[in-house]
């Protein structure tokens, strides 16, 4: 009878016996499922095929991004201002609710496709067997208890138990992160052995990269491992990150400090016998005069040049908080395969005739060499060196090319390895092949555990002993399988010796533990008469040539990177589906050990792990191995939840949700699957660690250039609001109007600030630790300067309005003037906190100085004082905003008026450095 949890079996299949598997699924494995019995399973179970979450209606959307504190008090402020009959200043506010609510739509309208990205990685046809004949049917017609055909090129279609494997190999790096094909088998395993060991198993999503095999279908949808996943997605969609968390409670503070103060200032009003009217204005123009309403699109034009930025240094943001989160990281979970190494399989040890070599570059490119004592070797004195590269290069069904300025391996990467070893010194396969044709294969089967070719031999001198025989064999595989085969070995003249077995395994676990890959080489000698091959000809008699050990190398430049981040304070941890002991030897050789060592965990010591223990292992632990999706999720919560700000790397499906959950998920450009890039906030095209170093520190950069953006642009609306509450308390007229405050706020500030987001990165960012990620927006120092600004600038709107109304009674001209005024100061506070101003005072001390900052400040000075003469002479703008013009002496009054910013900006600077 069929098991009543489908999720189940697919869980726990691997465990079960061929002959278990098919009764508890009711199969036959001879005829497979009658179309009666699909009928009624497909009624049961479903489609075999993963549900995306449905997305929001756009119209909802749009209105949705009104659904925000401060603009409540815009939207009604408007609204009360058209009942009045004021029209103009009713739509002026609501134009710029519109504004924001636009720009927020427009991020926001990219919309979440991971889950559909998902869901066409497991689309596929699938040959099956049903009422004893084979068929081809699309996979979401697939039952639990179907019986599967796999053969090279096929996409896995559904959850599989393997009842039959020959020689089988499935690529599931999607899954597993593991970047070499798995050989398969049926044999069951351990219950509790992780995803990347289960052999008997297929998965849903994965490629069938040599072979062939066949398997029942234990799981379908959403029960499939990466239905799971889909599962894991879905828990957390919403964007959030430190920035947009830190937005909104500072929105949130600022609308119950608005709407105390504004009820504040009409209750007084009224008090003095003012109108209502009279009241609503004056508290209208402090709520708007309160409200940055040009911060919103600062901040976005901001990140949206940290993006443009990032772009240039191969990092592709899709969401643009996640530009400002990725300068503020303190921990960056990285993969191992591609991202801190080559992706490159690279021979860098061989021992040969009881030699050691160590062999020079990395990759697939034949640059480097083979060195002995640190010299370079002659392959001519070098006979069992010799007959190991032959055997690597001839033994090899593999080849490489140079493609897209790149050497890249057509075939196995290990195979490429050995290619790449042997050009370095001058051996290539044409020519070998040409000299010694091949007669005959054994292919790699993994019951076996080697490869075997047959060759002639050349008239060339290859090192060959016996030359009374013409025919050679060459094996490569593990050294387990070969080592039984062998009764003598090389020497390093080229003798032969008897084998020392123990000596053999002392070297090998010699390379193992510095985390290579050993490969063993033997060759035989046959007559020229033998032109095939068969198991029997190897079973014994071979001769051991030498031992290749191979790794993934790290990438120099990683290396490099990964200290900076650790200078800048910046954790680097290693996330990988690779084995331990490889993932280890790759950390220590990166720099990622924490005092003195390098602690490593598995997937199954983690999944083990109470709360408590995991807190501590992601604190103290580097390296993390053979980890399953949940587990990478675990981790990034663990680490989250003991205030951590987490960058998370990945490219497989089995990322998909620990990328979704890391405050920044970073997808590989390269060798990423689209589940894993739709998941991400930002996309690494050319897949290397050092470009997340080069991200960081652009991001370091947008956060300091939006701090700077803040404490440009909030000690005006402070000195506004200031002024406005004042000129109540003392029952004075308003010296600024509500729709002059919305000018200063959108267009002046906009013009006058937008120049701060393209300020370059200075020498220090990255020597100075991630800030704390519980630091509110509006820090000790910002306060301090935003409360000193403010006050300046009240004075400064306040005196010169006094001083002219008092002079002229005009009103309309006093009005004027003290805004050209305030902007005047502005100009000069802009100056002082950016760049340029810093490099002005270091000439003016004598130093040795460059002026780095961007020509972006020199136009949004110009673009300012065009708009401001626009805004007092133009006939039309005194009419909007109820301003009058000024005479040449009556503009440089203001200018003046406004130099003593420059004391003021040189005392704040001392205490809070602007850079």
């Amino acid at each position: 009878m069929i098991v009543q949890n489908e999720k189940n079996q697919s869980q726990q299949s691997h465990n079960l016996s061929v002959k278990e598997a098919a009764q508890n699924l009711d199969t036959n494995l001879e005829t497979g499922l009658s179309s009666a019995e699909v009928a009624k399973r497909q009624e049961r179970f479903g489609a075999n095929e993963l549900k995306g979450k449905s997305g929001k209606n756009p119209i909802i959307m749009f209105l949705l991004q009104f659904n925000q504190p401060l603009l409540y008090i815009l939207l009604i402020a408007g609204a009360i201002k058209a009942f009045l009959g004021e029209w103009v200043n009713a739509w002026v506010i609501w134009g710029v609710t519109l504004i924001n609510a636009i720009i927020g739509y427009v991020q926001e309208s990219k919309a979440e496709s991971a889950i559909a990205a998902l869901a066409s990685s497991v689309k596929t046809d699938a040959t099956i067997l049903r009422d004893e004949q084979k068929v081809k049917v699309p996979s979401h017609e697939l039952v639990p208890g179907d019986l599967v055909l796999l053969t090279s090129g096929d996409k896995v279609p559904a959850d599989l138990r393997l009842i039959f494997a020959r020689n089988l190999q499935i690529n599931e790096s999607a899954l597993t992160g593991e970047s070499i094909a798995v050989e398969k088998d049926t044999k069951s395993v351990d219950s509790n052995a992780p995803l990347a060991e289960r052999i008997n198993m297929a998965y849903a999503g994965s490629f069938v990269t040599f072979g062939q095999g066949k398997g029942i279908v234990v799981a379908i949808g959403e029960a499939t491992e990466t239905g799971r996943i889909s599962q894991l997605m879905q828990q957390n969609t919403t964007l959030s990150t430190p920035l947009t968390r830190k937005f909104d409670k500072f929105s949130r503070t600022l609308l119950y400090i608005i709407l105390g103060v504004a009820a504040f200032t009409f209750a007084v009003g009224l008090g003095y016998g003012n109108t209502w009217v009279t009241m609503f204005e004056a508290a209208v123009a402090l709520a708007v005069s309160a409200i940055p309403e040009g911060l919103p699109a600062v901040v976005t034009i901001t990140l949206a040049i940290g993006v443009s930025r990032m772009a240039r240094r191969h990092a592709i943001v899709r969401k643009l908080p996640a530009v400002e989160t990725l300068g503020g990281a303190t921990v960056i979970c990285s993969d191992k395969t591609g991202t801190l190494t080559e992706n490159q399989m690279t021979v860098q040890a061989i021992y040969a005739g009881g030699k050691h070599y160590t062999v020079t570059g990395t990759g697939y490119a034949p640059d480097g060499e083979i060195l002995l004592d640190e010299k370079p070797v002659d392959l001519a004195n070098s006979p069992a060196l010799l007959q190991c590269l032959i055997n690597g290069l001839l033994c090899n069904d593999s080849h490489i090319e140079f493609k897209d300025d790149r050497w890249q391996v057509i075939g196995d990467p290990t195979e490429g390895g050995l290619i790449a070893v042997g050009n370095k010194m001058g051996l290539t396969q044409a020519d070998l092949t040409t000299e010694m044709p091949r007669l005959d294969v054994i292919p790699f089967e993994s019951e076996f555990q080697y490869m075997a070719t047959l060759h002639k031999k050349g008239t060339e001198d290859w090192g060959q002993f016996n030359n009374d025989k013409s025919g050679i064999i060459y094996v490569k595989g593990s050294v387990e399988s070969l080592l039984s085969r062998c009764h003598k070995m090389l020497d390093n003249e080229g003798n032969l010796i008897p084998i020392d077995a123990k000596i053999v395994h002392r070297e090998v676990d010699a390379m193992a533990n510095q985390g290579l890959r050993v490969l063993a080489f033997a060759l035989k000698e046959v007559s020229d008469k033998q032109d095939s091959l068969d198991h029997k000809d190897i079973a014994e008699g071979l001769i051991l040539i030498g031992l290749q050990g191979m790794i993934d190398p790290p990438r120099q430049e990683a290396i490099k990177a990964v200290q900076a981040c650790q200078n800048a304070g910046i954790q680097v941890k290693m996330i990988t589906g690779d084995h331990a002991v490889t993932a280890k030897a790759i950390a220590s050789r990166m720099g990622l050990n924490k005092n003195g060592e390098v602690l490593a965990f598995t997937g199954q010591q983690i999944a083990e792990m109470e709360q408590q223990e995991l807190s501590s292992a992601v604190e103290n632990g580097s390296v993390f191995a053979r980890v399953a999706p949940e587990q990478k999720l675990r981790l990034v919560e663990a680490l989250q939840s003991k205030g951590e700000i987490v960058a998370m790397t990945g490219d497989g499906v089995n990322d998909a949700p620990a990328l979704k959950q890391a405050d920044i998920g970073i997808a590989m450009g390269q060798a990423g699957t689209e589940v894993a890039k739709e998941a991400a906030d930002m996309i690494l095209t050319d897949d290397n660690f050092a470009s997340i170093e080069a991200a960081v520190e652009e991001g370091r950069t947008v956060y300091r250039n939006l701090q700077k953006a803040i404490a440009f642009i909030l000690p005006v609306n402070g000195g506004e609001s200031m002024t406005i509450l004042i000129s109540v308390l003392l029952a004075r007229a308003l010296p600024i109007l509500s729709l002059q405050v919305l000018w200063l706020n959108m267009v002046n500030s906009i013009a006058m600030t937008v120049p701060l987001a393209f300020e370059p990165k200075t020498e220090r960012v990255m020597q100075h630790p991630p800030r704390n990620p519980n630091e509110p927006l509006l820090n000790r120092q910002l306060l301090w300067r935003i409360l000193v600004i403010s006050m300046f600038n009240w004075i400064l709107i306040f005196g010169v309005f006094e001083w002219v109304k008092g002079n002229t009674g005009n009103l309309a001209l006093a009005r004027t003037m003290a805004i050209q005024a305030l902007v005047a100061g502005r100009l000069f506070y802009l100056l002082s906190i950016s760049q340029w101003g810093s490099a002005i005072v270091n000439k003016l001390r004598g130093r040795v100085t460059q002026i780095t900052s961007s020509p972006a400040i020199a136009i949004g000075i110009v673009c300012t004082i065009i708009l401001q003469i626009i805004f007092s002479q133009w006939s039309l703008m005194n009419k909007l905003f109820y301003t009058a013009p000024l005479s040449l002496n009556q503009g440089l009054v203001c200018l003046l008026i406004g130099l003593p910013m420059i004391l003021v900006a040189t005392f704040v600077n001392r205490f809070d450095p602007p850079n």
